[in-house]
């Protein structure tokens, strides 16, 4: 309860701290963290209590100055770049592991297919493997 009425004040005031500002149920229910159907259907009185306030008010303020809507703009086109950089980096970094598991891959057989060849030369060239046991 102390939570809407709290939220009530800041909007009728115009100095939102976590809503857009505007005076709907919303906004409201927004500003108070709450969801919309509590003030809906639990908190009718509040409700109609918010929207007689906000009936009785004479000129309605401007929400946000200027300097402030402009420094909101200029924070979502922040975020939405870092948001952009991040999901790029992400996409980069799922990339980069995929060619480190294909190089690793790849040096295996390098590996292995050299072993074989060292083994074919020993062979052809008539050296001793002495690692090889010779029966009885």
């Amino acid at each position: 309860m102390r939570a809407i009425t709290d939220a009530m004040v800041r909007l009728l005031i115009g100095a939102p701290l976590h809503s857009d500002g505007k005076l709907t149920i919303v906004s409201l229910a927004t500003e108070a963290g709450l969801r919309r159907n509590k003030l809906t259907h639990k908190h009718t009185g509040l409700k109609d209590l918010f929207y007689a306030l906000v009936k009785a008010r004479t000129p309605v303020p401007n929400v946000l100055p200027d300097s402030a809507r402009a420094r909101a703009a200029k924070q979502q086109q922040d975020l939405a770049r870092v948001r952009a950089e991040r999901d790029d980096l992400r996409t980069q970094t799922q990339l980069l592991a995929r060619i480190v598991q294909v190089l690793e891959i790849e040096n295996h057989q390098l590996k292995e297919t050299t072993l074989a060849l060292e083994r074919q030369l020993a062979d052809r060239a008539g050296v001793l493997d002495l690692t090889r046991r010779r029966g009885p």
